[in-house]
């Protein structure tokens, strides 16, 4: 038998979590399908940076509590270079405005959480998702589900299932134009129940490559080296990574680094990619599904909070008022700001790694660029804004 929903949201995401809850306190059924394990998708780690307006939207929908119980919030960060460091005072800078460091594995936790509270749907382990349909009226998506088919009519489809889901690759590829940029390295990403090196975050342009000393509380510490691609986990016992990261470390900070054994240690390789449109009919791309950004500039999550907001606001006026403007205005509103993270994003990569095969001219732009920022008020000022977040 078919059923019928007003949404249907593809993957149970930060993005397609927080969106189902905006719905739901708006009064608008919608069922999310995740293809994965409540557990797998728990288990997944990621950085937690989050910008003041992702703030705004968890307090809108009532999952913040733990947040600001737990969340460490930041007014600076600080880049070290040719041993020294140098702090962007975030706070002083854009007028008050500060960051909050709190990992994407507890968001997850809280909007699923806050879901089960309310009684809304959510289908985990739903197989072999499919999405039909969507150029015209009455969108259809199809799943199984411990060997049974199942079928949903809806109204519209939200395609919040990240870069390999279904719904970009769902669209004719003459429908859609996707540009990229691929990294050549990649970052060793290790976990550890130790103190942080420092009290905020510590991005470092190194001559062997770059680190980025970050955290998820006062007693758990998130490190980052830069790794050739062809690097496996392997081969970095604990022990070869806190000797690369100390060595990479500023003096001033070197001596308060706390080892450990590694909880979690992973390669994760760097991209920039957006499509363009992310409307397709009745199927609306958000977060990872339209865009990537490397992680340097912690904008990953930020950005696909900030799609959710435009996207519920134009679902929300389509059932308020019935009118579609706000919806046929949804991609390029989004993209707006995309384009404008993703270019924070790419500098911010470009400046603090090394780039194989680019040779001195490189070095010596990234030398110069950073002494002008360190000398430059308005360059500071620059920065700190973009990393704060830019206005929906």
């Amino acid at each position: 038998m078919t059923k019928r929903i007003q949404v249907a949201i593809i993957g149970a995401g930060p993005s397609g979590l927080l969106l189902g809850q905006l719905l739901h306190r708006a009064g608008i059924e919608a069922i999310i399908l995740e293809r994965q394990s409540r557990e797998y998708v728990l288990s997944r780690i990621r950085a937690g940076v989050l910008e003041q307006g992702s703030v705004d939207m968890f307090d809108g929908v009532g999952v913040s509590q733990r947040l600001h119980q737990e969340g460490l919030v930041h007014a600076g960060f600080d880049i070290a270079f040719d041993d020294s460091c140098h702090r962007i005072d975030l706070k002083q800078l854009t007028g008050g405005k500060q960051v909050v460091v709190y990992g994407q594995t507890e968001i997850t936790s809280d909007l699923m959480d806050a879901r089960d509270a309310c009684g809304a749907s959510t289908v985990y382990e739903a197989r072999d998702v499919s999405v039909h349909d969507f150029d015209g009226n009455q969108p259809r998506v199809r799943w199984t589900k411990d060997g049974q088919s199942h079928e949903l009519l809806c109204d519209f489809i939200a395609g919040c299932d990240g870069f390999h889901g279904v719904c970009r690759a769902s669209v004719p590829a003459a429908a859609i134009t996707q540009h990229e940029k691929v990294y050549p390295f990649g970052w060793l990403g290790l976990l550890a129940d130790t103190p942080p090196v420092a009290e905020e975050l510590i991005y470092v342009r190194h001559a062997e490559g770059f680190a980025l000393c970050s955290m998820r509380s006062m007693t758990r510490s998130r490190y980052y080296l830069e790794v050739p691609l062809s690097d496996q986990v392997e081969a970095w016992s604990d022990a070869r990574f806190w000797d690369a990261l100390r060595r990479r470390l500023p003096s001033s900070v070197r001596d308060q680094l706390v080892t450990g054994p590694s909880i979690e240690k992973s390669i994760a390789p760097l991209r920039s990619f957006v499509c363009e449109p992310l409307r397709f009919g009745r199927l609306l791309l958000a977060g990872d599904a339209g865009h990537i950004v490397p992680p340097t500039g912690a904008k990953g999550l930020n950005l696909a909070a900030s799609d959710v907001y435009y996207l519920s606001q134009a679902l929300l006026a389509w059932y308020g008022n019935g009118k579609s403007i706000e919806l046929d205005g949804y991609s390029e509103r989004a993209l707006r700001r995309i384009w404008k993270a993703e270019r924070f994003s790419w500098w911010m990569t470009m400046l603090l790694h090394n780039l194989p095969g680019e040779g001195s001219f490189h070095e010596r732009m990234q030398r110069a660029e950073l002494q002008y920022l360190f000398s430059s008020g308005a360059a500071q000022q620059a920065l700190a804004e973009n990393y704060v977040g830019l206005p929906y």
